[in-house]
């Protein structure tokens, strides 16, 4: 099966040729055919960053949005032969001081001379494995690479091979905002304990936020959660808290309350941009889960109307989706889980299944190849990746192993230790979290 690279390269040239796009398939943009150094660019003349084509390309990016620098030319130039080549001698040069960590929405041809491929947490700690390794290169966002900073060791450097792959939903919550949000809550709810011990509001932070934000929520009695764990956590935010601030994904937020029987009226959503985030006392004083106004771009591109598509066009299909989806098509799929959740279903079921996916193109197309005996599909027609997965190019790979095989360590990312402090204090309560006995049988 071809990389989801190839098919828009192949579906750009089409259209170029024809006007219309090839292989009865369309992508959200034509300009995720160029290389990312183009937008690195383009956004270095205009003077304002961005997220690049793709699912996030309307989403405005913060004025401290990291940048990148510009890719020196001969890995522009290189071709994919060329490239390869380079990255696999450069790896073969360093050995066990470097390992690479792929995520499961990284491009195929980059994802392929990954040491480890899963999701950011799952990278962090496989990273903890390799105490040889001087280099960790996380192929995967910033945040991510934030992670990974505070879980290696002393001496260790996390490197990002393109500052300017960062995260649209991590952007919609920044530590200001979430700060003053905090202070009108506490000037609403108060800070005593009730009769039970809880106290007024547990923040709790999804794991694709800024290491700062995570910070926030260690400093305040808080946590941090995973897609996977999501229940758990919150379980262990409501034996401690009379309500939860959820950030920065509301619908991971909604999903997983909901499930656990929050209801809707329970989970006012809080907009940073105005007063109370656009709520009144009332609703505020009787919210169990007050969700921030976040959302992943890839995951809102699922619709009703798409599974109801899939069901039409193939009868008993499995539509599996991601808990960042919006309610309504957690609803009307089938299940809705992880990425780590959607490959063990996958895994798990008989030969001859057919699935509808609704997570990230990469991850979906991946999976077809690798599972041939089955009927993999993303539920989205449209071939739209992640923006700022996709800034992620085996150019940047080639450069920064390069470099590190010359002694220079390149887009290093770096924690200060007084925000790693506090972010590591919410991450092992994370960790501590246990299901509770219903949630476990």
């Amino acid at each position: 099966m071809s990389s989801v690279n190839s098919t828009i390269q192949l579906i750009t040239r089409e259209q170029a040729e024809n006007g219309t796009p090839g292989r009865a398939q369309s992508s959200c943009s034509t300009e995720l055919a160029k290389g990312p150094w183009e937008f690195d660019l383009a956004e270095a003349l205009a003077g304002t960053p961005g997220y690049g084509p793709g699912a996030s390309s309307a989403d405005a990016a913060p004025a401290a949005t990291p940048r990148q620098g510009q890719l020196p030319q001969e890995y522009k130039d290189a071709s994919d032969d060329e490239l390869e080549s380079r990255i696999i001698a450069a790896k073969a040069e360093l050995g066990d001081r470097v390992v690479i960590l792929g995520h499961f929405y990284q491009r195929d041809e980059v994802v392929k001379f990954a040491d480890f491929v899963g999701d950011s947490f799952q990278l962090a700690n496989a990273a903890k494995t390799r105490d040889a390794a001087e280099a960790i290169v996380f192929c995967g966002v910033h945040f991510m690479a934030e992670t990974a900073d505070m879980l290696s060791q002393p001496g260790q450097s996390v490197i990002l091979p393109n500052l300017a792959a960062g995260c649209s939903m991590a952007d919609m919550a920044d530590a200001p905002s979430v700060e003053a949000c905090w202070e009108q809550l506490e000037a609403l709810y108060g800070t005593e304990p009730d009769a039970e011990g809880r106290v007024p509001v547990i923040p709790v932070t999804y794991m694709n936020s800024s290491a700062a934000l995570k910070a926030f929520c260690g400093e305040h009695g808080g946590i941090v959660c995973t897609s996977s764990n999501a229940a758990t956590v919150l379980e262990w935010a409501f034996e401690r808290g009379q309500r939860v601030l959820f950030f920065p994904d509301q619908h991971l937020g909604r999903n997983t309350a909901k499930a656990m029987g929050v209801p809707l009226e329970a989970m006012p959503l809080w907009n940073p941009r105005l007063p109370l985030g656009g709520n009144d006392a009332v609703t505020l004083q009787d919210a169990r889960v007050v969700l921030w106004q976040g959302f992943c771009s890839v995951h809102k591109r699922f619709t009703v109307a798409q599974i109801e598509q899939a069901r039409a066009d193939f009868p008993g299909v499995r539509v599996i989706v991601h808990p960042e989806c919006p309610m309504e098509v957690v609803d009307a799929a089938d299940e809705a889980g992880s990425t780590d959740y959607i490959l063990k279903a996958i895994d798990a079921a008989p030969a001859g299944t057919t699935f509808a996916i609704g997570t990230e193109i990469n991850m979906v197309n991946r999976l077809a190849a690798q599972y041939p005996q089955h009927t993999i599909f993303c539920l989205d027609p449209v071939i739209c990746p992640c923006s700022t997965m996709y800034r992620i190019h085996p150019g940047y790979l080639a450069w920064v192993l390069e470099g590190l095989a010359a002694g220079e360590v390149r887009n290093r990312i770096s924690v200060p230790e007084a925000t790693a402090v506090n972010a590591r204090i919410a991450l092992e309560r994370m960790l501590a979290a246990k299901p509770s006995a219903a949630r476990r049988a």
